[in-house]
């Protein structure tokens, strides 16, 4: 008899859904509905952490007898946070910002299970440093990939990867949306083995 807990996302990304996928473990998908509005002065790591724990709290309380996987992320450009562009010209501001420097996106994440009263918070920064781009690659990158959902509109799973010249971090997934390495630690010390 499995007597596995239910793994619920506390997510709507395809992103997320897709990291998740790769651990093989059965999941459901649920909105958080939580406001990602960062607070005055918040430090942008403490912003993705605190709303990682929000979206998995608000969900934890839905389904009280499951794990439940929160996530988010912000990226930050010497101290800036840089959230989603939603649009063609925010997209084109922040590329143009951020070539040849680094961005540092951190990725936080929170896994709660409400019955049990436990709940865990990490935040995995992951560092990316952009080529020296122009205007022309923005472009076509733009027309291809439409990243408009991405923090700092870095989608390095696919043609985004042209732009960046270095990347360092201990979970390449992290930079992805969800830190698989952290995330299977942390199933396990839940009491769920991905293996």
């Amino acid at each position: 008899m499995d007597t596995t807990p239910q793994i619920i996302l506390a997510s709507t990304s395809k992103y997320r859904r897709e990291l998740l996928t790769r651990l093989g473990l059965p999941f459901e998908v649920a909105s958080p509905q939580v406001d990602e509005t960062a607070l005055p002065a918040e430090p942008p790591q403490d912003t993705a952490c605190r709303l990682a724990q929000a979206k998995a709290g608000a969900v934890a309380v839905r389904f009280p007898q499951a794990i439940v996987i929160g996530s988010d992320q912000v990226a930050v450009l010497e101290g800036t946070a840089l959230g989603k562009p939603g649009n063609h010209a925010n997209a084109v501001r922040q590329l143009q910002a951020m070539r040849g420097r680094e961005v540092i996106f951190h990725t936080a994440l929170c896994l709660s299970h409400f019955a049990s009263g436990r709940s865990e918070a990490r935040v995995v920064p992951f560092y990316v440093r952009f080529r020296d781009y122009s205007d022309a690659q923005i472009e076509r990158y733009l027309q291809r990939e439409q990243p408009y959902d991405c923090a700092g509109s870095a989608r390095c799973e696919g043609l985004g990867i042209a732009l960046i010249a270095e990347m360092r971090g201990s979970d390449p997934n992290a930079l992805i949306g969800l830190p698989l390495i952290a995330l299977t630690e942390m199933l396990a010390a839940l009491g769920v083995n991905v293996l």
